[in-house]
């Protein structure tokens, strides 16, 4: 069973190394943070969602330009400074005392993240070969959920000792995750920066790239299950069913065990845009019968029914979250070009600041507040989306083709 999760010796196990020395950090940070800004730093839960809201916004506008320098100085050196300063930044939240150094703080977090995001993928990009590319990146993701489930054992630790040192505790160790993980990147084989762009040509070219941005939007749009298992589902089993409260940790556990264990088998059958198409609206169509689960659920009067119902959607949401990252890693990669994958990869990643910054309140809405119907909505607009990949995949192919075909020959 490791085999499936450890990836191949050489850069892609130095990669895995990486992500995973920070992942433990973060999983503690995640499960910590919001108590510690609420109960130690003595922020409200609107300043905290204000400041994260905002950080967010900046960090999915910051990820092009950071990919950018990755790019044009070496996605190594990049990636390693990119994981100081997101160090730093998390660092920084141990002397916040106000809600204007939170933000500041927040803003800055968000932004290396995002940055950071992009340099590893570049470094991705540039490191393995194309047609292993969404393969390995499947092992790196079921790394991560490995660490970030560690790391989650390890937050709960301090909220059992709920104490101020518990929480300061947790940040510092986060904080030097990332300094070990830009050690563990500096490791890597250097990646030759490209060169700068042709004149006449725009310097961030993804931004004047449509296709690419409708691909990009569809993927952001299927993002929005990520804010499901950790506020909108727990928010629906307390108010809208009768399942027993274990049932929130129980689809959380079986949420990141089944991409730990599964990922890489399903990245398997996605081995070019066609497949990964197929993967991405086969996707829409799990999430859709994963919604309408997770809507019968309210019907039941059994706790355990209620139970039961809830775990087949969650075990259909995983499906659909593993079909879509395989397909979406796939399209992302192969639609970029090879000498700007770091300020597409920001374009790309983009996605997921967007779904953190507005799919909470979307969700909330649509599923707390509205109910089944909500559920139902967000299904088919799964589907949609979904369905819509392909034909927005074929016309960036297109306009790959169109372009090249006016690229002037090299003289002889």
């Amino acid at each position: 069973m490791s085999g499936r999760i450890i990836p191949p010796s050489g850069p892609p196990r130095v990669l895995a190394l990486a992500q995973l020395a920070n992942a433990f950090g973060d999983g503690a940070y995640y499960v910590c943070s919001a108590l510690y800004f609420t109960r130690v730093v003595g922020l409200s839960p609107t300043q905290v969602g204000f400041g994260l809201t905002l950080g967010w916004a900046l960090g999915s506008v910051a990820g092009v330009p950071l990919g950018h320098l990755a790019d044009r100085r070496g996605a190594r050196g990049t990636a390693a400074l990119l994981a100081v300063a997101t160090g730093a930044a998390v660092g920084s939240f141990l002397s916040v005392r106000s809600f204007a150094a939170f933000v500041l703080a927040a803003c800055l977090y968000t932004c290396c993240q995002c940055g950071l995001g992009a340099a590893r993928q570049a470094l991705l990009a540039g490191l393995v070969d194309r047609t292993e590319r969404t393969r390995i990146r499947a092992h790196l993701q079921a790394t991560v959920n490995a660490g970030l489930a560690v790391g989650a054992a390890l937050g709960g630790l301090a909220l059992y000792f709920d104490t101020r040192q518990a929480y300061l505790a947790v940040l510092a160790m986060d904080a030097l995750s990332f300094l070990a993980s830009a050690l563990v990147l500096l490791r890597l084989p250097a990646v030759p920066p490209s060169p700068p762009a042709p004149a006449g040509q725009p310097v961030l070219a993804v931004l004047r790239d449509r296709p690419y941005a409708l691909v990009s939007l569809l993927n952001m749009i299927m993002l929005l299950y990520m804010p499901l298992l950790s506020l909108a589902i727990p928010l629906w089993i307390v108010e809208r069913t009768r399942a027993p409260g274990w049932t929130v940790s129980a689809l959380l556990v079986l949420n990141t065990l089944s991409v730990v264990f599964f990922q890489v088998r399903v990245a398997r059958r996605v081995t070019d845009l066609g497949t990964a198409s197929r993967s991405v609206r086969r996707a829409g169509l799990v999430m859709l019968a994963s919604c309408v689960v997770f809507a019968l659920s309210a019907a039941g009067s059994s706790p355990w029914a209620a139970a039961a119902v809830l775990l087949v959607a969650a075990c259909l949401q995983v499906l659909g979250e593993m079909m879509l990252a395989s397909g979406a890693w796939e399209i992302g990669f192969d639609l970029a070009p090879p000498d700007r994958q770091g300020q597409y990869q920001g374009f790309f990643g983009a996605g997921t600041a967007v779904a953190r910054m507005l799919g909470p309140l979307l969700l909330t809405t649509l599923i707390v507040t509205w109910g089944p119907p909500g559920w139902f909505l967000l299904g088919a607009l799964f589907v949609l989306a979904g369905s819509a990949m392909g034909p927005a995949v074929r016309w960036a192919e297109r306009s790959r083709a169109a372009s090249a075909a006016l690229q002037p020959m090299p003289s002889s």
